[in-house]
């Protein structure tokens, strides 16, 4: 078998953060994606969809095929042999979150058996810890919504070159918890804050008089050019390590001002210089 121009995508993660958005998104950019494949059968699904057509192929992983956890690096090993690099996504959620999802839909969790909901989430965020650690992208979907996640999984998976690093920009309020998908987290608080500001307060970064405000401070541009400096030396050491997808969080109290405007620019910035940028602003409406 050689299908060296594959590209293979593993959805997984806690059920209730979900897994069944991301997989209709990518179904949505053209992927072939199947649902609770066992893991031996991922080097055939490969073969069979490839010869069918298809370069671009994802399978949904969870807890149903648990007994058959064991097998997932042998199965990657054995596409690895023919030229295919699996990208681990994983969906994520906070355990009250997961709890009030899964008691919305009033379905038992998989792991639930006799005991609590709770107790069901706790086994699976155990089981699921090895593939969580492994993942090239892990998203946090406490905070967002259906089409926030979609077009995260847009962002990161609509490109035909699987070798570009993907970059994503979040801002977030330091009040509502730092974000855990985050590969960087920076903080934007020592800047004054527009909230103080009473014409400022009602808007957000996203306005003009807010952006100007808070990128006029004597300490916004420095900072900008020093996090730009630092992550232009950080992407290409991303990019030599196999790593294509990352998150930098920009915070500050609320995530309504600083963080926004910030992310805006360092977005702009990083765009300029030519890496391929997606902003997300986890925080912004929720005040």
């Amino acid at each position: 078998m050689s299908v060296p121009s594959t590209r293979f995508v593993a959805i997984t993660g806690m059920s209730g953060a979900g897994r069944r958005t991301a997989a209709h998104a990518l179904e949505d950019l053209g992927w072939y994606v199947v649902d609770n494949l066992p893991p031996t059968l991922l080097d055939e699904l490969v073969q069979t969809v490839t010869d069918s057509g298809f370069d671009k192929v994802a399978v949904v992983l969870d807890v149903r095929t648990r007994s058959e956890f064991d097998q997932i690096p042998a199965a990657f090993d054995a596409l690895n042999a023919h030229g295919v690099w699996p990208q681990i996504l994983f969906l994520e959620a906070s355990d009250q979150v997961i709890v009030k999802r899964q008691e919305h839909v009033r379905r038992p969790h998989p792991l639930q058996g006799d005991g609590r909901l709770l107790d069901g989430v706790r086994r699976e965020r155990h089981l699921l810890a090895t593939l969580r650690g492994a993942a090239d992208l892990v998203i946090d979907t406490s905070e967002i919504n259906v089409h926030q996640l979609a077009n995260r999984v847009a962002y990161a998976f609509n490109t035909s070159d699987d070798r570009e690093l993907r970059l994503t920009v979040m801002s977030f309020g330091f009040k509502n918890g730092i974000p855990i998908d985050a590969d960087m987290v920076l903080d934007v608080r020592f800047l004054p804050n527009p909230h103080w500001v009473p014409e400022l307060r009602p808007q957000t970064g996203l306005s003009k008089s807010v952006s100007s405000y808070v990128l006029g401070q004597d300490a916004a541009g420095p900072w900008l050019d020093s996090v730009e400096a630092m992550l232009r030396t950080v992407m290409p050491g991303y990019e030599r390590e196999g790593k294509r997808l990352a998150t930098v969080a920009v915070g500050c109290t609320g995530g309504k001002h600083r963080s926004t405007a910030m992310s805006e620019e360092l977005a702009r910035r990083l765009r300029e210089a030519g890496y391929g940028v997606h902003v997300l602003h986890r925080d912004l409406g929720l005040e």
